[in-house]
């Protein structure tokens, strides 16, 4: 049995390579100089206390407590001091980079992608039989049944069934795009005419549709899906010379 291992640097570029990761590290390095550069060009400035905050938020989110947490974290990661100062000065440029570019874009993308960001909650029963779908459909319409007796009869899977065919909170992309327009164009609680697809007959109870709000989360979360579009675009449309030696 091996007592003890040595790792150097040329195993871990060796063990890239061989795990088919370089062309993953390169994009991210050039990445990282197009956010270097560009910030350079916009003359976007770091406050010191702006590094402190960015500091506190990455201790907080790798629970670095204390300074002994600190150490251990950058130990494990083979990380110097200065090493974690840059982790820090990367993410903060990156934050301030996507607020110059696309603070001011924000809403115009929100209020053109907004069903993008509706949500839903919905039972469904998916059938063989077309013929059988509407009967049931128009037995749960007239109240004859519920769409809960429905689907504890005709749901075969067991966890549905105990579920009455719940699908939880799901938004317009979880779902193909006949049931999609159909889902977010019901007057909840509704239950839909059986849709076909090449699943099977779907028949649908949407119990609520909630329309999304541009709180601060959602702000980030648009703010940070332009920036990733915009860093993806800089990328192919930069020369990339490769001196790697393996």
């Amino acid at each position: 049995m091996l007592k003890s291992i040595t790792i150097s640097n040329k195993d871990i570029l060796h063990h890239i390579q061989i795990n088919c990761q370089i062309p993953e590290i390169i994009e991210q390095i050039v990445t990282r100089n197009i956010i270097i550069s560009a910030i350079e060009e916009a003359g976007i400035k770091v406050e010191t206390k702006e590094l402190q905050k960015a500091a506190d938020r990455i201790r907080l989110a790798n629970k670095l407590h204390s300074a002994e947490d600190t150490w251990k974290w950058l130990e494990k990661y083979c990380l110097s001091l200065a090493n974690f100062e840059e982790i820090v000065s990367n993410s903060l440029i990156s934050a301030k980079l996507a607020a110059y570019l696309f603070a001011d874009k924000v809403e115009s993308y929100f209020t053109e992608h907004q069903l993008d960001y509706t949500s839903a909650v919905i039972s469904e029963v998916v059938l063989d039989d077309r013929d059988l779908a509407l009967k049931l459909f128009y037995a749960i319409h007239k109240g004859e049944r519920s769409f809960y007796e429905v689907a504890h009869k005709y749901l075969q899977d067991t966890e549905l069934r105990r579920t009455s065919g719940y699908r939880a909170i799901v938004c317009p992309q979880d779902l193909r795009p006949e049931i999609s327009a159909a889902v977010f164009t019901a007057k909840p609680p509704q239950v839909l005419k059986p849709i076909v697809t090449c699943q099977g007959v779907h028949l649908i109870l949407v119990e609520e549709i909630s329309q999304p709000e541009l709180d601060r989360q959602l702000r980030s979360e648009i703010m940070a899906h332009l920036f990733s579009e915009w860093t993806k675009q800089q990328y192919q449309q930069v020369e990339i010379v490769k001196k790697i030696e393996l």
